[in-house]
């Protein structure tokens, strides 16, 4: 087994009596470690929304504190209780709460249930692969099931991202113009056009656009299919738009939970509204996600969606990230 220090360093959140949420980075001992099977040594982590929320101390997704945030990593396993891995393998962990009920990722070790990893695939390295991260799952996840209901890149018309020059929707919009298909890309911001051209983005789409419902009950067929990471009304509105046995996978809702629409785009064209979640998704699919991530995301792609940035700055990028400031992926190495 390969030795490992008595202590870690962590971002931790601590919660006072009115419940104020309070940062700061620790060294702690390992017996603070929740239980687990494996041991890990991690290397990189990456800021998703959530973990902005959490770290602002928003909502209600932490139960309980002393807490260490942070929804996926990567790392080296350290030590191994478990016949699937054993001391130097490289693995991955995305869902399964962790950062919200389990300890998760700005640390630099973490102790998890062995069925909660995935090995590294083949032709991604570690960085790579929180480059991808959640929002990368979650973005083939969406795609698998678009096309699990009958699309293919031979159909003519468009499939629309939205929010896409977040995590999910940049890598959303890079994969789908990669396998062939035309990309709209939903945006608000302007400055973003460029960069999504880059990701392959064959048209821009505003947001004051995408909002503007349809006069009539039923719009016309606009989208073959939507990668949706917004939510909220707007959601509503593009089930109007999509054509003829389309598939909307949503998969965020930045911009509500509610939203309000008729049951004409699912009788008259038989649309499907499929939600999509990477959090217990089982592991079978997961790999499977993962090997087509390696496969089919062009990796050079990477460097032009993604960041790197020390644990130090998590605070401050928190705040961005809820603000809509932050393009793509932010990476962070733990040990940086």
């Amino acid at each position: 087994m390969m030795a490992q220090s008595d202590t870690f360093t962590a971002l931790l959140l601590e919660q006072d009596a009115e419940r104020k949420v309070t940062h700061s980075i620790q060294t702690l001992s390992n017996d603070r470690l929740p239980d687990g099977d494996v041991t890990i040594a991690v290397k990189y982590s990456t800021l998703n929304y959530k973990d902005g929320m959490i770290i602002q101390g928003l909502g209600r997704l932490v139960r309980d504190y002393p807490h260490v945030p942070g929804i996926d990593f990567c790392g080296v396993v350290e030590e191994s209780a478990s016949p699937d891995y054993k001391a130097g393998d490289q693995v991955i962990l995305t869902g399964w709460r962790v950062g919200e009920i389990h300890w998760g990722g700005f640390a630099t070790r973490a102790r998890v249930k062995a069925e909660w990893l995935v090995p590294l695939p083949r032709g991604l390295t570690l960085a790579q692969s929180m480059a991808i991260g959640t929002a990368g799952l979650t973005a083939m996840l969406a795609i698998m099931r678009i096309e699990e209901n009958g699309l293919t890149p031979d159909k003519n018309g468009e499939v629309l991202v939205t929010g896409a020059a977040g995590g999910v929707g940049s890598i959303a919009v890079s994969i789908l113009a990669n396998l062939g298909y035309d990309v709209a890309a939903g945006t608000g911001r302007a400055e973003q056009h460029g960069y999504l051209q880059g990701l392959g983005a064959k048209t821009i789409v505003s947001r004051d656009e995408l909002a503007e419902a349809p006069r009539g009950p039923l719009g016309s067929e606009r989208w073959l299919a939507c990668v949706d990471n917004v939510g909220g009304e707007g959601l509503g509105n593009l089930l109007l738009s999509i054509a003829y046995w389309g598939t909307v996978a949503s998969v965020g809702n930045a911009a509500g939970i509610a939203f309000s629409s008729n049951v004409l785009p699912f009788l008259l064209r038989g649309i499907n509204l499929c939600g999509i979640d990477s959090n217990t998704c089982p592991k079978q699919r997961r790999l499977i996600a993962w090997e087509r991530l390696a496969r089919e995301l062009p990796l050079d792609k990477l460097a032009e969606m993604s960041h790197m940035a020390p644990l130090a700055q998590l605070p401050e990028l928190a705040g961005q990230i809820l603000q809509g400031q932050i393009r793509g992926r932010t990476v962070i190495d733990v040990n940086g």
